[in-house]
């Protein structure tokens, strides 16, 4: 018969293992695609692709992510996360790493959001780990220290803050961390104000420093007054700007000053909300560039018409700074998926619409409805064209993955006086000049469709039912002129 402690031993033993054997994930690294992260999600058929975490030294990027099994419904729907990491030296060649930050102890119910810094030749990770006390869901804070970026040891004590005077302890979680140029790290933890002017408006990003991580004193917040907690920060330099970035119910919002902490300043457009691009966070490359990492959540029941769900594929953008510090976004480069050559397709036009060359045509519907189009679309493809408007117009588009008949399929909306782009029923806003000529990009992949306007602005979506083999171009009430299509499909 086990003595009491014996018995402690071995039933702590076994929870131990239970938990080990619970995260087992089934992961396998080797396995992963190494020659392209964009859409990316794991092989494994029940992991996702959760909050993206890119980092950059020394010439590589590092893209840490949380996998995702059972959509966040892992652990009573606290989540389950854990760290992997993929990393890149030129973005087009991956290497793929088991999990770096996982669930090692009972208490650790998720190992969410957070940030990497470099500082005296180590890798410090900040993140949050939501647990239970006393009955009630906390996030408090923990970080981690490697010396290859890799792997990874955690600190004690694990959590190393608990939480601050007059934030929720509920909320407390995605820490962005920097080091300034005195070695002091700051942290900027995503929250909200126990008590604040308006209660619906109560988000805040709380900051936070320190000279040896243990003693932490609270500076003003950098960021209050939002609608929700302001999760998965970022903050960086780029040029003559600062730049916080945070999500709102999954959009990403950001505010620019000429000071580290402000006053901030709102852009002229968000060119970084896309309704189905979820918290986008970003990361230094070569050449002064900087890459951004974000996730494509997945649909209710792979169905068109359900909300979005947890986990899902990478995308990457590319920012694009503008003089005054506002920013836009374009597809990377060496993330676009490759593709074969461009297959020839018969052009079927209906009465309003005049072919002027081989690679041009005009649509011409003053009164109406004028459309064109092509026959036998892979399913898969890149789809390249300029579309010059030609006066005024209600809305001019595409009908993607559609029929013969214009029925079915995803209509990809422009609309110079609204300033809008839509693509099913997703939209982006304030997008400017859609009266003048524009080129597109357009990657369909999969479930999902992705769009860049005139390497300024991008919109995605996933949808996974309509698998037409017919592409439109139309307008309404107006002309535009239609170059240089090109369908190319992708390589499986």
């Amino acid at each position: 018969m086990c003595k009491p402690r014996a018995i402690i031993i071995i039933m702590t033993f076994l929870s131990y293992n239970a938990l080990v054997s619970q995260f087992n994930i089934g992961y396998d690294p080797s396995i992963q695609p190494s020659d392209n992260m964009q859409y990316f999600s794991p092989k494994e058929n029940d992991l996702f692709v959760g909050d993206c975490i890119p980092f950059s030294h020394d010439g590589t990027y590092y893209l840490y992510w949380l996998i995702d099994t059972g959509h966040h419904a892992s652990l009573n729907g606290l989540g389950g996360h854990e760290w992997v990491v993929s990393t890149t030296k030129d973005l087009k060649i991956w290497k793929h790493y088991p999990v770096v930050l996982g669930i090692d102890e009972e208490w650790e119910k998720s190992i969410c959001t957070g940030s990497v810094v470099h500082h005296n030749n180590k890798f410090y990770a900040f993140y949050a780990t939501r647990r239970i006390v006393d009955g009630e869901v906390n996030e408090q804070l923990s970080y981690a220290i490697s010396k290859d970026g890799i792997h990874f040891e955690k600190q004690n004590p694990n959590p190393f803050y608990t939480s601050a005077p007059g934030y929720s302890a509920r909320d407390f979680r995605d820490p962005k961390t920097f080091v300034d140029k005195d070695g002091v790290f700051h942290l900027f933890v995503s929250s909200k104000e126990n008590e604040s002017s308006i209660k619906t408006m109560d988000g805040a990003m709380v900051h936070m420093v320190s000279k040896d991580l243990k003693n932490w004193e609270l500076k003003p917040p950098v960021l209050t007054g939002q609608e929700s907690t302001p999760e998965c920060p970022d903050y960086f330099k780029w040029n003559d700007w600062y730049y916080l970035i945070y999500g709102d119910h999954g959009d990403t919002y950001y505010v620019k000053s000429k000071n580290p902490y402000g006053p901030w300043e709102e852009p002229e457009y968000q060119a970084l909300i896309e309704s189905w691009s979820n918290v986008a966070k970003t990361a230094e490359f070569k050449d002064n560039r900087r890459i951004a990492a974000a996730w494509i959540p997945s649909r209710k029941d792979d169905m068109d018409h359900m909300h979005e769900i947890f986990g899902g594929n990478a995308v990457f953008r590319e920012l694009v700074q503008n003089k005054n510090g506002t920013l836009d976004t374009k597809f990377p480069a060496e993330l676009v998926p490759n593709s074969l050559a461009s297959i020839d397709l018969t052009l079927l036009m209906d009465s309003a619409t005049t072919k002027l060359s081989e690679s041009k045509f005009l649509i011409n519907a003053p009164n109406g409805i004028g459309a064109a189009h092509f026959k036998n679309m892979p399913l898969d493809c890149r789809i390249t064209a300029e579309i010059v408007p030609k006066g005024a117009h209600q809305e001019y588009g595409l009908i993607l993955r559609s029929d013969e008949g214009g029925s079915g399929g995803y209509k990809l909306r422009f609309s110079a006086n609204n300033q809008t782009v839509q693509l099913h029923e997703t939209k982006i806003n304030s997008v400017e000049n859609l009266d003048k000529p524009i080129t597109l990009d357009i990657i369909m992949k999969d479930g999902i469709i992705d769009v860049e306007i005139d390497n300024r602005r991008c919109i995605v979506n996933r949808l996974m039912e309509q698998k037409g083999a017919v592409l439109w171009f139309y307008v309404k009430h107006g002309s535009i002129e239609i170059k240089n299509v090109q369908i190319a499909p992708l390589v499986k």
